[in-house]
């Protein structure tokens, strides 16, 4: 679900661009590549790069167990994974207005729309690699880091700071559909409780 969390974000950005009367200019894509020699680097430029920075799990919903009751017995699966993507707005656009327009208009994308459910958000249905994709719920919001930090994330993407925004996407769920086991419901419980009861 991470690719599709980014892609599904890419799209809605980018027709949000277009109902501006800007051009769709956000692509997923590494910045980093920016200060290599790869072909790559004609991808991204003159567009708004949209790169997953980092990960992380949520701690908090870490130990929840995963059981599905069906019918007369009970599903166990391992724990589902909740993650928190960290993603970063890049816009290395040919003039420094047009990279804070965008940043600017990412923002405000944003400040309009913090949750992406299946209900509330349009993708693209009919491309394959999103065909997989069930219910959905994350939410977006303005990460920001210290200056120290945005010196450490810059230096690590290759030196050169471009205008920015950072975001944390929570929760992506990824589950792989295994059964650990199975057990049976309990419906009754025999033995001394009438015993205790009347005491």
């Amino acid at each position: 679900m991470i690719f599709e969390a980014v892609q599904i974000i890419e799209e809605q950005v980018n027709a949000y661009f277009e109902e501006c009367g800007l051009a769709k200019s956000v692509i997923a894509e590494n910045i980093g590549i920016l200060e290599t020699s790869s072909d790559a680097v004609a991808r991204i430029e003159d567009k708004v790069a949209l790169t997953l920075l980092n990960l992380g799990e949520e701690t908090t919903l870490k130990n929840f167990p995963n059981q599905i009751k069906e019918g007369s017995k009970v599903v166990y699966k391992n724990n589902i994974v909740n993650l928190n993507l960290y993603i970063l707005f890049s816009a290395n656009r040919n003039t420094y207005v047009k990279s804070l327009n965008d940043i600017s208009k990412i923002i405000e994308f944003f400040q309009g729309k913090k949750l992406f459910t299946q209900a509330n958000t349009v993708y693209d249905r009919n491309n394959t690699t999103m065909a997989n994709i069930e219910n959905f719920r994350f939410t977006v919001e303005l990460y920001t880091p210290t200056f120290e930090e945005m010196n450490f994330i810059w230096g690590t993407l290759g030196g050169r700071q471009l205008p920015s925004a950072l975001y944390k996407v929570s929760m992506i769920q990824i589950e792989r559909d295994i059964v650990q086991s199975e057990g049976q419901l309990i419906s009754k419980i025999e033995g001394l409780t009438n015993q205790y009861l009347s005491r």
